[in-house]
C-alpha cells in the first residue's frame, strides 16, 4: 500500500506499475468520495469487469454477490461469505492470465469495500495476483497491509522538477521560496507555476499567501475548467460522474446531448484528462474539483443523461446508481 499525501506521487506509482505489468490483465478500482457511504460501491467497479468469472465460484458465493450488487433478490449475505467470494472471484481471474488489482484514492473507498479487499490482500498466496492500493494517510480500515510511505522529492530532484515546468522566468528568491513550501511534493511544483500569474514569478509574490500550495491545487483545476468551452465543461462533469471511465458511454452521452465528441479535445489538450482505452483524469484532484464544482442540478443532470444512456439489460446496476444521483 501506498501512502501519502495529495500530490506525492501516489496514483504516479500506481501508473508506472500497470505499464510494468507485462503480461497481467489490470482492473482499476477508484474510490470515489461521494460514493463512501454507498455499500460495495467501489468493490462492484471490480465485479462489473470480472463478471464473467462468477461461473466458477460455489452457488453459495455466486450468490452473495448476485445479492449484494441487486442482480438477484434474498437476504444480506454474510461478510465472510462475501469475502470468500471476492477472493473465488479474483483467483479465478488469475487463471487464465496473472491479474493486476489497482486501487487508486483507497481512503474514498466505502467500509464495506475496504474491509473485503483487506481480507483478500491478506490471503493471496500462490496465486498470480497482485493488488496494490494508493491512499492518504490515515487509512484505518486498512492500516494493516504492508505500507510504503511516499516521501518528497530531494531538493536537487526538485529544482529540476520546478524548473522545467516554469512558464516564466524565475528569481532565485521566489525559487527557494516555492522549494521551502513545496516540500518536494511533485503536484504542488507541477501545478503552481502554470495557475501562477506572470507577476508572481518577477521579484516575489504579489501577497505573501499569493501561492498557498496544496490547499490551492484543486482551486487551481476548477480555474482550468472554466476557461474551457460550455460543451467541453459539460462532458468533462459527465466524465467525472463516471466512475467506470467508460469511453463508449461517455460518447453515447455527447450524442445524447447533442454535444460533438471532438468538444472533449480541449480538455486533453489542456492536460485534464486522456482518452485510450478508458477516460482518465490525470490526477484524482482534477476529478473531485470539477465534481464538487458543479451545483446539484448540474450532477443530477449529468447523472441522468449516463442513466438515459446505460443498457438497462447489460448494466442494470450502473443504472440504478445513476438514477439514484439524478
Amino acid at each position: 500500500m501506498l501512502c501519502g499525501i495529495p500530490g506525492i506521487g501516489k496514483s504516479a506509482l500506481l501508473e508506472y506499475a500497470v505499464h510494468s505489468a507485462s503480461g497481467f490483465r489490470v482492473v482499476r478500482v477508484a474510490g470515489i468520495e461521494i460514493e463512501q457511504e454507498l455499500p460495495y460501491a467501489a468493490l462492484h467497479q471490480m465485479y462489473s469487469a470480472l463478471r464473467s468469472h462468477t461461473v466458477v465460484l460455489p452457488p453459495p458465493q455466486r450468490k452473495a454477490l448476485a445479492v449484494i450488487f441487486g442482480a438477484e433478490a434474498g437476504e444480506a449475505p454474510d461478510r465472510l461469505m462475501v469475502d470468500l467470494a471476492v477472493l473465488g472471484l479474483l483467483s479465478a481471474a488469475a487463471v487464465d492470465q496473472p491479474l493486476l488489482c489497482v486501487l487508486d484514492d483507497a481512503q474514498w473507498l466505502d467500509s464495506a469495500s475496504a474491509q473485503v479487499m483487506s481480507f483478500v490482500a491478506h490471503r493471496i498466496s500462490a496465486e498470480p495476483l497482485a493488488i496494490a492500493f494508493a491512499t492518504r494517510p490515515p487509512n484505518q480500515l486498512l492500516n494493516s497491509l504492508p505500507e510504503i510511505t511516499l516521501r518528497g522529492l530531494r531538493p536537487a530532484d526538485a529544482r529540476a522538477l520546478l524548473l522545467s515546468a516554469l512558464h516564466a522566468p524565475l528569481d532565485e528568491p521566489v525559487t527557494e521560496r516555492i522549494l521551502a513550501e513545496a516540500r518536494g511534493n511533485p503536484l504542488t511544483l507541477t501545478e503552481l507555476p502554470r495557475m501562477a500569474a506572470p507577476n508572481q514569478f518577477a521579484g516575489g509574490f504579489s501577497r505573501p499567501d499569493a501561492l498557498a500550495l496544496s490547499e490551492q491545487i484543486e482551486p487551481g483545476y476548477r480555474q482550468r475548467v472554466a476557461s474551457l468551452p460550455p460543451d467541453t465543461r459539460t462532458l468533462l462533469l459527465v466524465a467525472a460522474a463516471e466512475p467506470e471511465g467508460d469511453v463508449s458511454l461517455l460518447w453515447r452521452a455527447a450524442r445524447y446531448l447533442g454535444i460533438a465528441p471532438s468538444a472533449f479535445d480541449a480538455a486533453e489538450t489542456d492536460g485534464l484528462v486522456e482518452v485510450r482505452e478508458k477516460v482518465t483524469f490525470l490526477h484524482p484532484l482534477a476529478r473531485s474539483a470539477l465534481y464538487r464544482a458543479a451545483g446539484l442540478a448540474q450532477r443530477q443532470a449529468a447523472h441522468r443523461v449516463l442513466a438515459n444512456v446505460t443498457d438497462p439489460e447489460t448494466d442494470p446496476e450502473w443504472r440504478a446508481w445513476h438514477l439514484e444521483g439524478s
